[in-house]
């Protein structure tokens, strides 16, 4: 371990990184490490998969660009990157507006957690393989991930808090996901960071007086990791063509259905935070849809009409619904339960609306690796 490394942008490894997360830990404070251990619906999850499967991966035939990908990130242009400089702006925490804290650092906290997750995957991808190729790559994908939660944990400690990531790492709940549903999940999660990451970039540069946190100022690098780690996962589904084929079209549309309705229903949470960035969630979700359903033409076949008649109300009432269930478990009692399960009956049959809207089919290219374009 390069003992000189004292922030985990400087970190080299995943291992370097986590050793100085975890030296950092007296900082924790139970609220941010509780709110992470959450398990619903809509927050960020830990996953685990069939290791074994992983490591028997091929890439003997997507060799050209495997390498290149390899070659950029282990190139590690983001080294050092995310840690705070002269324009990491002071904070008024104090005085900052009561639901726009409070939604800000639910958003601090989800993301730290996503990261996390991807974190805690890859590592373990990493130390159980024997596969040079697969092993090298859920390294480098862990090693920007542990950065990127560092790099929030170091914003959430201006606040007073800050996860506990060794903690989370022990106790947080894991789901068993197969292979191909995690390169499914794994690879929307990636792309879609992207466009929200430099949606909101763009809109800031473009409107610098609603950038009222400095975090922002980093989306654009950080974003790219997010972009690098999509394309692996496209590549590990172009080594087995039949993962975007036949029956397997089916688990790609609930996929894009599910991470998209859970991120217009988990933004629309956050009120506060979207006023304050001059962000109507709509159009967000529009733009961030757009976006990601361009870029996974890459690798799916299909596309979602995010411009059908059925769409956007359908995603209004489940948001309705999901308003509804809250208020439920809020309400507590006999009333409140049956107030709970008439919104997730409603919330279910809005996704099965939105799952059979038809869908665009398109010919996926032969080349499949993409560069940033937004």
């Amino acid at each position: 371990m390069n003992m000189h490394a004292k922030h985990t942008a400087d970190a080299t490894t995943v291992e370097e990184g986590l050793a100085i997360q975890e030296e950092q830990a007296k900082y924790d404070d139970d609220f941010a490490t509780e709110t992470a251990m959450a398990n619903t619906l809509l927050t960020p999850r830990f996953y685990t998969t069939d290791f074994d499967e992983l490591d028997a991966i091929d890439v003997s035939d997507i060799r050209e660009e495997w390498d290149e990908l390899i070659a950029q990130m282990v190139s590690d242009p983001n080294k050092g990157h995310f840690k705070k400089n002269e324009d990491w702006d002071h904070v008024d925490w104090e005085n900052m507006e009561p639901q726009l804290k409070k939604e800000f650092i639910d958003f601090l906290i989800s993301s730290c957690t996503a990261e996390f997750s991807g974190c805690v995957l890859y590592k373990e991808m990493k130390r159980r393989g024997n596969n040079k190729d697969i092993t090298q790559l859920f390294q480098l994908m862990a090693r920007d991930e542990a950065r990127h939660a560092g790099f929030i944990n170091d914003a959430l400690r201006e606040a007073g808090l800050r996860v506990n990531l060794g903690f989370l790492t022990q106790s947080k709940k894991y789901t068993y996901f197969r292979p191909k549903f995690i390169y499914y999940a794994t690879y929307l999660s990636e792309k879609i960071g992207y466009a929200r990451y430099i949606t909101i970039f763009r809109h800031l540069e473009a409107n610098p007086e609603h950038r009222f946190h400095p975090i922002f100022k980093w989306f654009e690098e950080w974003c790219n990791d997010e972009f690098s780690h999509g394309e692996a996962f496209a590549l590990l589904m172009k080594t087995d063509p039949k993962l975007t084929q036949g029956r397997n079209v089916y688990w790609i549309k609930f996929f894009l259905t599910a991470v998209y309705a859970t991120m217009y229903v988990r933004d629309h949470q956050r009120p506060a935070f979207h006023e304050a960035l001059g962000v109507d969630p709509d159009w967000y979700a529009h733009e961030v849809f757009t976006k990601t359903s361009e870029l996974t033409k890459q690798i799916f076949p299909i596309t979602l009409d995010i411009d059908h008649p059925r769409w956007q109300p359908t995603l209004e009432r489940l948001q309705r619904a999901n308003v509804q269930i809250a208020e439920g478990k809020k309400q507590g009692g006999f009333g409140g339960k049956l107030k709970e399960w008439s919104g997730a009956a409603k919330a279910a049959s809005c996704f099965v609306s939105l799952y059979f809207i038809p869908v665009k089919k398109h010919k996926v290219p032969a080349v499949t690796r993409l560069v940033p374009s937004y």
